[in-house]
């Protein structure tokens, strides 16, 4: 029988997603079972990211193991954040009011705790299909947006839909007490994508750059300050001067951080008083600032497809390799890279 509200037709488009899903993770699966094949005869195939022990997206030891992004609040009663020292990935974003949040991704490392969670934005869609089909942890979306969500190439683990995954911590005022707990987490997304090659490459520095003891990025309401640290061999995060910490109180060192110009429009949904959400063009092609060794690189960056990965290369057009460890990626507006570091 139809319902009126129309019952049978979502259980057929809950079904359809189930199939495409489903056959999303088999042809996922062959083709990594290819790459282990060939592994002895095609060198270049790097499916998982993992068949030499290294992470694709750190280039450190590592395990292979699915891919858990997370949804970070980064306004101030939001810090210090739980978890961010952990996460192979750091994307920093845009949002309304020229505020920022966080997209962190984990696969190498999962820590006991991650927040505060806050909600999914449209652009977040496009930048986590070059990882396949990767569990997406967020506190909810506006309405309109969720169906869009639910429909994309991802597990969405918004709170209440992954077994207890989540809880509030009561020393924090909401919205901002919202945390994960990642193993539990990723018991519901059990076909999750384990780490591939998004295009990073790590090895030596390239030759040039610029001596940069400090870069600075900014949004309206919000910047990112890293200072290089030749003791810890990373660069030291600060946000609107405040210094990021991990847990154990130390500061947070990051090898690799790449400042990335993109295009930020309006998204298609807006708040409930008109502000529409900025979208983050993440496919495409455009000049970067790659910082790591002290020293800040001049890039240039392309993504052709959005299942595809991003690839950074010198004004030579060689590829520009990090640094072995965490890398965090900064989505600035275009002309913020535009010129010679220095």
């Amino acid at each position: 029988m139809v319902s009126s509200t129309g019952g049978v037709a979502l259980d057929e488009r809950t079904a359809v997603r189930a199939r495409k899903r489903t056959s999303r993770r088999t042809v996922s699966a062959g083709a990594a079972f290819l790459c282990v094949l060939l592994a002895g005869v095609a060198s270049g195939c790097r499916q998982s990211g993992v068949a030499d022990g290294h992470s694709p997206f750190t280039g450190k030891a590592a395990r292979a193991a699915p891919v858990l992004a997370v949804k970070i609040d980064n306004v101030r009663p939001a810090r210090p954040q739980t978890g961010l020292d952990s996460a192979d990935i750091v994307y920093v974003e845009r949002v309304e009011s020229g505020l920022s949040r966080l997209l962190a991704v984990y696969s190498s490392r999962l820590p006991s705790t991650v927040g505060p969670v806050r909600s999914a934005r449209e652009s977040d869609l496009e930048l986590l299909r070059q990882f396949g089909t990767p569990a997406f942890a967020y506190s909810g979306t506006q309405a309109k947006l969720e169906p869009v969500v639910e429909a994309a190439p991802l597990y969405p683990l918004p709170a209440g839909k992954a077994g207890g995954a989540y809880f509030r911590n009561q020393d924090r005022a909401a919205p901002h007490n919202l945390y994960l707990r990642p193993e539990r987490a990723l018991k519901a997304a059990q076909g999750a994508s384990n780490a591939r090659d998004i295009g990073f490459r790590f090895g030596a520095a390239p030759p040039g750059g610029r001596n940069t003891p400090s870069y600075t990025a900014r949004y309206p309401a919000a910047r990112f300050s890293f200072d290089w640290s030749a003791e810890r061999r990373g660069w030291l995060v600060s946000m609107d001067g405040a210094p990021v910490r991990a847990a154990s109180g130390q500061r947070l060192a990051v090898p690799t951080v790449v400042v990335q110009g993109v295009r930020i429009r309006s998204s298609r949904y807006h708040d409930r008083w008109g502000a529409y959400s900025p979208y983050t063009e993440t496919t495409g092609s455009g000049a970067a600032r790659v910082l790591r060794d002290g020293k800040a690189y001049d890039a240039h960056w392309s993504r052709s497809t959005p299942d595809g990965g991003t690839d950074f290369t010198t004004s030579s057009g060689a590829p520009l390799n990090f640094a072995p460890g965490q890398v965090w990626v900064v989505f600035v507006p275009e002309k913020a890279v535009s010129g010679r570091a220095g």
